[in-house]
């Protein structure tokens, strides 16, 4: 790709699309919207392929699912010939196969700058045991970005370099508010897969909930844990709410009509849910998993309990509780600060990816010692 540092570049971005909720959804709609702002020409190709008409039944058949989508989605990476730039999410396991290996070989193939954009917080176990499923594809990339130190560190302890880009949140849709007075209404915003631990949540809650008759839980989310979920709660009746899948348009509103924030996941990275709870003025109570700590700094800018522990997690909330004050006082410390996860203070940092030719030897191994420090 020839290297016209003033010339507005023609990117393709490949990633979930809205239909799915989740962090990464959200992530790449926002970079799309940025990249457009500031001229860049902005392809969007989603990796869930929209079935043509009469073909909706097939989305029930989960194999056959898998393949026509798979078919249609490598049908549509023919967009890529037009592009400087191909921009790829990628999750870990089966999915990385399937969404980003497809994209980075065609856009190898059309001799496009590949950027592989690593979200996972199961890296670690990707890369120890999937062999020769995951690192010959790497190899792929002109750059792997992936939006945490925490990340960063455990792609060096395969001797991978890689970039630190922050995930990013959109401020100007969200309203922040104190919560003043604070009152009891606990949110969670993780899907329903067994990394999130949202049971954990529950059972947080309902210790929360012995002391706090008046507290009540919404969960927002969807996932194949959502069966076992509801049986989970059933003890608590009407106090636990299942809002089900919440469109990235409506998360302010839903954030604004509740006053405690509560994430219990086991396994993490750098949750977007996290960010949007800071930009809303709720107090955060989370594991410390993942980049986590480095996002929410214990009893400075939220709560963190060890993970697995529902009883600590409980106490972050009864802590909220019993001194508003402060609880209000680590909210605003942590609005404070998100403007390092706005779109300003990372542009640079997409713009040097994206024009950069790869880093010389020297650079590498000195991104890997920075990542990975003894």
């Amino acid at each position: 790709m020839p290297n016209h540092p003033h010339r507005p570049l023609r990117v393709a971005l490949v990633a979930a699309s809205p239909d799915i909720v989740g962090g990464q959804g959200v992530q790449a709609q926002a970079l799309v919207e940025a990249l457009r702002h500031d001229g860049h020409e902005v392809s969007f190709i989603p990796i869930d392929v929209e079935f043509a008409h009469g073909l909706g039944w097939v989305k029930g058949i989960r194999g056959v699912r898998t393949v026509l989508n798979e078919l249609l989605y490598s049908a549509s990476l023919t967009r890529l010939a037009s592009v400087d730039v191909v921009h790829a999410f990628s999750a870990s396991y089966w999915s990385f196969l399937l969404a980003p290996v497809p994209a980075m070989l065609v856009g190898r193939l059309f001799n496009a700058r590949v950027v592989l954009h690593y979200h996972s917080g199961e890296a670690d176990d990707h890369l120890s045991h999937w062999g020769p499923f995951v690192h010959p594809w790497l190899r792929l990339a002109h750059d792997i970005v992936v939006p945490s130190a925490y990340l960063a560190r455990v792609f060096a302890g395969h001797g991978y370099s890689t970039r630190v880009i922050p995930n990013i949140v959109d401020v100007d849709r969200f309203v922040f508010r104190e919560r003043t007075p604070l009152r009891p209404r606990v949110v969670s915003t993780r899907n329903l897969d067994p990394y999130y631990r949202v049971d954990l949540a529950i059972d947080a809650f309902a210790r929360f909930k012995t002391a706090v008759p008046a507290a009540t839980l919404t969960i927002a989310g969807y996932g194949r844990e959502e069966a076992r979920l509801r049986e989970h709660a059933a003890p608590l009746g009407a106090s636990v709410r299942f809002v089900g899948k919440v469109a990235p348009d409506a998360m302010p509103a839903l954030l604004d009509d509740h006053d405690l924030f509560l994430n219990a996941s086991t396994l993490d990275n750098q949750p977007v849910s996290i960010l949007e709870a800071f930009a809303a003025g709720l107090p955060v109570v989370s594991s410390d998993v993942g980049d986590i700590p480095a996002m929410v700094r214990h009893d400075q800018t939220g709560f963190l309990a060890p993970a697995g522990d529902a009883a600590a997690l409980s106490e972050g909330l009864a802590s909220a509780w019993r001194n508003p004050d402060a609880a209000r006082a680590r909210a605003r410390r942590a609005a404070e600060e998100i403007g390092k996860f706005s779109w300003p203070a990372v542009r640079s940092a997409w713009a040097d990816t994206y024009r950069t030719a790869e880093l010389d030897d020297d650079q590498r191994v000195n991104q890997i010692a920075i990542a990975n420090p003894r």
